[in-house]
């Protein structure tokens, strides 16, 4: 139990006004992931049931915690605990630490095992097993957490010498039918829910994608540095969607941010619920996606009246070997909304590609978007998805 005696506090004066029962709000890990002298903070607890970690290069950015439940509803969000934790003491030159944890919340609880492995990405492997007390309104598994304050997507001026503010700049996903996804995140008007649907995710994760600093200027924070998160689940998970939510937000202390999957079958208080999935806290990996990739989204009013024009960079190792002289084809879909022109051109300054095209929209309703390339029949990058907001 906490206890101010355990402390030092120097030679300040409110030593005596440290309250006996404060508690703890978690712990932290070390280990020696730069430099053998030195032990490096790599994950820590940090209350609720929230942690973090951090690869070699990093310094804390986006959260992960072990459950989300009623998230976005108008019933309103309840947030279970970690309220004890049992450390298995490593052997010596262990290279891995076990952590088990207790869940609680009024309507449910959990047991959790991480298994964590530090380095240059830090891996975290989590089984867990929830009994709901209660009927639950939604549960979401394997919950990341965190902040998009702007970025080159967003049209209104903020006033902040940064060109962009964020910890993560996407969602990534990965189907079962081997099609990766990529979804810009935004800071909306209004509190804005989406759900991706699929059958067994392959993977999913919130992914700090770009690394210029030039794009941040922000000595403090170093946010080209964040982790990206990437969610692999272990088994069959089943049907169901992976859901994004994203909260309006004036200020860049706000994690406004949140990933998580939802089971398409309602939980059972008479059953309990059982997942398993690898974590891992990276910069960037090659693999995720495997074709070419989304740099950046950028978007204004475009030459039309009431339309909107979309620039979107890809970049890729095939993408680059093609010459500009190459024909490709922008795939575009569009909901309720009219697309209007297209082009697709190779940069030649960088050697990336973009599709530019303008879309009208019809009705006043959300417009859902699609687009990739390809050549032939042979598609050449992941899928960017995008929502307007009319």
């Amino acid at each position: 139990d906490f206890n101010p005696n355990q402390f030092d506090y120097g030679k300040n004066d409110f030593a005596s006004r440290v309250p006996q029962d404060l508690g703890y709000a978690g712990f932290r890990v070390h280990y020696p992931i730069k430099q053998a002298g030195y032990k490096d903070e790599i994950i820590v607890y940090v209350g609720a049931s929230y942690f973090r970690a951090v690869g070699k290069q990093h310094v804390y950015g986006l959260s992960a915690r072990a459950l989300a439940v009623d998230t976005a509803l108008p019933s309103g969000e309840e947030f279970p605990f970690f309220k004890e934790y049992w450390l298995v003491r490593p052997a010596p030159g262990a290279r891995e630490l076990e952590i088990y944890a207790l869940l609680d919340s009024p309507r449910l609880a959990g047991a959790y095992h991480f298994t964590i492995y530090p380095g240059d990405q830090t891996l975290v492997d989590v089984e867990s097993r929830v009994f709901l007390r209660k009927k639950v309104g939604k549960i979401g598994i394997a919950p990341l957490t965190s902040m998009f304050f702007s970025g080159e997507n967003a049209m209104q001026r903020i006033e902040d010498y940064r060109p962009e503010v964020h910890d993560s700049d996407g969602l990534l996903l990965f189907g079962e039918t081997g099609e990766w996804t990529w979804r810009p995140l935004r800071n909306p008007r209004t509190l804005a829910v989406n759900s991706f649907n699929m059958n067994n995710p392959r993977g999913f994760g919130l992914i700090q994608r770009d690394r210029d600093f030039e794009h941040y200027q922000d000595l403090e924070t170093r946010m080209e540095t964040r982790p990206s998160v990437w969610i692999a689940p272990k088994g069959d998970w089943g049907a169901g969607g992976v859901e994004l939510v994203q909260i309006p937000t004036q200020a860049d202390i706000h994690d406004n941010i949140v990933a998580y999957w939802v089971p398409e079958q309602p939980a059972d208080p008479a059953k309990p619920l059982d997942f398993a999935y690898r974590m891992t806290w990276y910069s960037d990996d090659p693999g995720r996606p495997p074709a070419g990739r989304v740099i950046a989204s950028r978007r204004d009013r475009g030459t039309l009246e009431d339309g909107h024009r979309f620039v979107i960079d890809f970049q890729g190792r095939q993408l680059e070997t093609l010459s500009a002289e190459t024909v490709l084809q922008g795939v575009v879909t569009v909901g309720e909304g009219e697309l209007v022109e297209q082009q697709v051109v190779k940069n030649p300054v960088n050697g990336q590609w973009r599709l530019t095209f303008q879309v009208r929209p019809r009705g006043g309703n959300p417009v859902e978007m699609r687009a990739f390339l390809k050549k032939g029949e042979e598609a050449l990058t992941e899928t960017w998805s995008y929502v307007l907001e009319p």
